[in-house]
């Protein structure tokens, strides 16, 4: 274990470029921030390649890095700072995979992105998979969105939708069939579609899909993320029973 002073050590000039995205994909890792994050890995089971502690917490594990305040602040994306961060390996599917998958296309921002994964995650979707031009789901700012979900949902690249498992089900705000679930009345493999907020998923893409459903809503839109929370829930809820009179 190393004791770091310095805000030019090399170590956290290391660290510092991994906030780029550019430097995330060339290592194949990414940064986390927070103790609640590291113990999401840590319950995950995942281990991480490199750790840093503010001097003193005792936080993290044995092998963390020993780190003065200024120093560690220097590194953090947090304006408040951190008291800990850690550095993992990205894990990527070959592929594509169900029974249930979310597909984003042209999910640009990395909030979206994180919360979508927290909500497959709670909804017990099988993999998220990215498709053009959406944020990285390891960047720091996803990475806190997902609130460490990133560690048990399998992410996946997509090049477009012949790479999607199952029956293909698109979010589309006006598609006449609205979505009712749940999805064992779907489709025993399910692919479910969310495109950007402000164009929505592209022409070519809800041609190549089975079925188009909206979500019924009083108002005009709703966000990526709050629109594929609540399609997955309706999907994956189990019928309500009304008990016997």
């Amino acid at each position: 274990m190393t004791h770091i002073a310095s805000q030019q050590n090399p170590r956290l000039k290391a660290l510092r470029r991994l906030h780029a995205k550019r430097e995330r994909e060339r290592s194949g890792t990414f940064i986390v921030e927070g103790e609640d994050l590291v113990a999401a890995a840590q319950a995950a089971g995942r281990e991480p390649l490199e750790g840093y502690r503010l001097a003193g917490s005792g936080l993290g594990g044995a092998g963390f890095h020993e780190v003065e305040r200024d120093a560690l602040s220097h590194v953090s994306a947090l304006g408040s700072g951190t008291r800990v961060l850690a550095v993992y390996e990205q894990r990527w599917l070959a592929a594509p995979q169900g029974p249930l998958c979310v597909y984003l296309h042209g999910v640009g921002d990395p909030g979206n992105v994180g919360t979508i994964v927290r909500a497959a995650h709670a909804f017990g979707a099988s993999c998220v998979a990215l498709g053009p031009h959406c944020a990285d789901p390891h960047s720091p700012k996803a990475v806190r969105a997902s609130m460490g979900a990133i560690f048990s949902v399998p992410v996946a690249r997509a090049r477009g939708v012949a790479d999607l498992p199952g029956e293909r089900l698109a979010l589309d705000a006006h598609a006449a069939e609205v979505l009712r679930g749940p999805m064992a009345e779907i489709a025993h493999e399910l692919t479910l579609l969310i495109g950007s907020e402000r164009e929505g998923l592209p022409a070519e893409v809800l041609g190549a899909c089975a079925r188009r459903a909206r979500i019924a809503i009083e108002g005009d839109s709703l966000n990526a993320a709050m629109a594929a929370t609540v399609a997955l829930y309706e999907m994956t809820r189990r019928p309500s029973r009304v008990p016997a009179s």
